[in-house]
C-alpha cells in the first residue's frame, strides 16, 4: 500500500503525460524556493559586508526583506496551495504548461527586484506584482467552484498578500515612501496567519498518527483565538504600526499561539525529524510574536529577534520541514527523512539561534549573521541535494502528481 499523502490521498484523474516536474504545484517551487534560499543567504551576507549592492530601487534592507517574504516565502506557499488545493476539491489547480507559466512569472519578479535599477521602475514593478494575482486565480477556481468555504480564507490571503507587495513597490516608486518596510512587515505577518492555519490543522493530526497517542488533540477555542489575534495583528500593524496597541496584539497572539500547542505532544517527538521540525519551528511562531511585542512595549529589546525569530526561525524551519514531507509522501516515498535534511533541521536551528542573538553580540555581530546566514543557506542546500532526484522524477508508485 503506497505511503499516506501529506494532506489526503490524490485521488485526482491522471492529467496528460508530461514532464515530471510539471505534474504538481510542489515540485518547481519547492525546487525553486530552495535553489532561492541557496542563492540569497549569500549574496546577502555579501552585502553586509559591502561586497555586493542590490541597487538603490529597494535598498538593501528592503531587498533583503521583500524576497524574504514575497520571493522565497511565497514559493513556499505557491507549492503547497496548488498541491493542497487539488486534493481539497478535487479538482486540479495547475499543471503542465499553466504551471510552467506561473514559475516564469515569479522567476520573472526575482529578476526584475534584483536588477530594477535596470528596468523602468514601473516595468519592475509590473513584473513583481502580477505572480500573486495569477497564483490566486488558479487556487481559487477550484476552491469557488467546489464551494470548499473551509478554505475561501486562503484566497483572502494571497489577496491580502499582493496588496502588502503592492504597499512595498508603491513605497519604492515614492507614491507610498514609508511603505517599503512596512509592506515586507506586513507580508511576514500574513505569512505567519497561514503558518498559524496550517500548523493547527497538520501538526496535532500528523503527530498522533505518528505516536498513536489519543490524548494530542486540537484546542478548537484556541486554535480561532490564535487566528484571530493574528487577524488583529495584522490591522493594527497596519493601522497603529509601533503603538502599544500593536505591542499588545502581539503578545496576545504569541500567548494563544503557545497555549494551543500544550496538547500537541512534542514531547513524543524527538526521535521523529520530520515531526520534530515542525513542532520547534511552530514554537518560533511563538516566541517571535511574544519577543515582537515585547521590543513594542520595551525599547530595550530589539525588534530584529523577535522579526527573525519568525522569519529564519518560525517560516525556515516550517517550509524546511514541510517540504521534506510534502515531497516525499506526493511522490509516493515512505515517511522517512534523509539523514542529510535531518541533520540541516538541527542546522537550521542553531542558524535561527545565532540570528536571534546577533543584536547582543555587540562587535560579533557582523561575523554571527554571516555565519547564521550560511548555515540557513546549506539546510536548503542539503533539500536540494537530497530531494532534487525526487522532484525531477515521476512517482514511484506510479500514480499522477
Amino acid at each position: 500500500m503506497p505511503p499516506r499523502s501529506l494532506i489526503h490521498p490524490p485521488t485526482l484523474e491522471a492529467h496528460p503525460a508530461g514532464a515530471a516536474i510539471l505534474a504538481k504545484g510542489f515540485r518547481p517551487f519547492f525546487l525553486m524556493a530552495a535553489a532561492y534560499a541557496v542563492l540569497t543567504l549569500p549574496l546577502w551576507v555579501l552585502v553586509l559586508y559591502g561586497r555586493l549592492d542590490p541597487g538603490a530601487y529597494l535598498g538593501a534592507t528592503g531587498w533583503h526583506a521583500h524576497e524574504m517574504v514575497f520571493g522565497f516565502s511565497v514559493a513556499v506557499i505557491a507549492g503547497f496551495l496548488l498541491t493542497a488545493v487539488g486534493n481539497w476539491t478535487q479538482r486540479e489547480t495547475a499543471v503542465g504548461l499553466p504551471l510552467a507559466l506561473l514559475c516564469l512569472l515569479w522567476l520573472a519578479g526575482r529578476v526584475a527586484v534584483l536588477f530594477a535599477d535596470g528596468f523602468p521602475p514601473k516595468l519592475a514593478a509590473a513584473l513583481d506584482l502580477a505572480f500573486l494575482p495569477a497564483l490566486a486565480f488558479a487556487c481559487a477556481r477550484p476552491i469557488l467552484a467546489s464551494k470548499n468555504r473551509r478554505n475561501y480564507g486562503f484566497i483572502a490571503i494571497l489577496a491580502a498578500l499582493f496588496g502588502a507587495n503592492l504597499a512595498v513597490h508603491l513605497g519604492a516608486l515614492g507614491v507610498l515612501p514609508a511603505w517599503t518596510r512596512l509592506g515586507s512587515l506586513l507580508g511576514v505577518d500574513l505569512v505567519t496567519i497561514v503558518i498559524v492555519i496550517v500548523t493547527g490543522r497538520i501538526v496535532p493530526m500528523f503527530t498522533r498518527n505518528a505516536t498513536g497517542r489519543q490524548g494530542i488533540v486540537n484546542v478548537p477555542v484556541l486554535d480561532r483565538a490564535a487566528i484571530a489575534a493574528m487577524v488583529l495583528v495584522v490591522a493594527t500593524g497596519v493601522l497603529m504600526p509601533g503603538s502599544a496597541v500593536s505591542g499588545v496584539a502581539l503578545l496576545l497572539a504569541g500567548v494563544f499561539v503557545a497555549a494551543r500547542a500544550a496538547r500537541w505532544g512534542m514531547q513524543h517527538t524527538f526521535g521523529n525529524p520530520l515531526l520534530w521540525i515542525l513542532h520547534v519551528g511552530h514554537a518560533w511562531v511563538a516566541i517571535g510574536l511574544l519577543l515582537r511585542g515585547a521590543s513594542v512595549l520595551v525599547p530595550a529589546v530589539p525588534s530584529s529577534m523577535g522579526l527573525h525569530a519568525l522569519t529564519a526561525g518560525a517560516i525556515g524551519a516550517l517550509t524546511l520541514g514541510m517540504m521534506a514531507r510534502v515531497s516525499l509522501g506526493h511522490t509516493g516515498r515512505m515517511l522517512a527523512a534523509p539523514k542529510l535534511v535531518s541533520v540541516a533541521f538541527v542546522v537550521i536551528t542553531v542558524a535561527t539561534l545565532l540570528r536571534i542573538v546577533a543584536p547582543l553580540a555587540g562587535a560579533s555581530q557582523l561575523p554571527l549573521l554571516a555565519v547564521a546566514g550560511s548555515l540557513w543557506a546549506l539546510s536548503f542546500a542539503a533539500y536540494l541535494v537530497s530531494y532534487a532526484p525526487m522532484l525531477l522524477s515521476p512517482r514511484v508508485d506510479g500514480r499522477p502528481g
